[in-house]
């Protein structure tokens, strides 16, 4: 029989992307480590899976004992195995991520983090371990997942501007969108209760103001839809050039 003792010399780890949003700014929730490797650098938050629990059970541990967030749905993106990705051995880690609304929750760094903060999406640019790619491929899943289920009732307040919205879009996209356009689909969804209020305290001209209609966002999520939206008429002339 075929030696298995090395077939059981690898590690497994969880790694969970978080996203929130705020203020038209997309977000990222990273700890700063506070042990090596990568000392003191910001990271993902993740740590390895106990032997007697399973990926999704570790997954909610982790991110708890690491930020204090707790009851929060992950989903599992992908798996990463390449054979130098830690410089300690042999891990093999299973990428999470969620979508959650930052004021709803209070980040506590504990365990190894010696801090956990929100980071603008747009200005990570470098992170330990195969983490940049991890957050890409969560990104792109978030750029997927735009297209085919209503992600803002999961990023947004309760009460929304259509401006937040599209910035909300805009954010995740990373392009313009035609201002038009995307509320003519937007409410063309019937997805959206106007409740008949306008924003307070601001010093423009006020918003209306909205919420998701819970009932709409269900059906919603187990049928499915495609949600296509035109860029700026700029971004558009732009792409015929290089076209050309």
């Amino acid at each position: 029989m075929t030696d298995l003792n090395n077939f059981f010399k690898s590690a497994f780890t969880v790694d969970n992307v978080i996203f929130g949003f705020d203020e038209a700014d997309l977000k990222v929730l990273l700890i700063k480590r506070g042990e090596e490797p990568y000392k003191d650098t910001w990271a993902l938050p993740g740590y390895f899976v106990y032997p007697n629990e399973n990926l999704d059970e570790a997954a909610g541990r982790v991110l708890e004992e690491l930020t204090g967030l707790r009851n929060v749905f992950l989903e599992q993106v992908k798996t990463f195995g390449a054979v130098n990705r830690h410089p300690f051995g042999r891990v093999i880690t299973v990428a999470y991520f969620s979508l959650v609304k930052i004021n709803a929750y209070n980040v506590q760094a504990a365990s190894i983090a010696s801090d956990a903060e929100w980071h603008s999406v747009s200005d990570v640019k470098d992170l330990p371990f195969d983490h940049m790619e991890i957050l890409q491929a969560c990104f792109n899943r978030l750029k997927w997942s735009i297209r085919t289920r209503p992600v803002g009732f999961e990023l947004l307040p309760p009460k929304f501007t259509l401006t937040e919205l599209q910035h909300l879009y805009e954010a995740i996209l990373e392009t313009p969108l035609e201002k038009r356009n995307f509320r003519k689909k937007i409410l063309s969804m019937n997805l959206l209760i106007d409740l008949e209020e306008s924003q307070e305290g601001v010093a423009h001209r006020p918003a209306r103001l909205y919420q998701f209609d819970p009932e709409k966002y269900r059906q919603f999520l187990s049928e499915g839809f495609i949600f296509e939206l035109k860029e700026t008429k700029k971004r558009d002339n732009r792409r015929k050039l290089q076209e050309v």
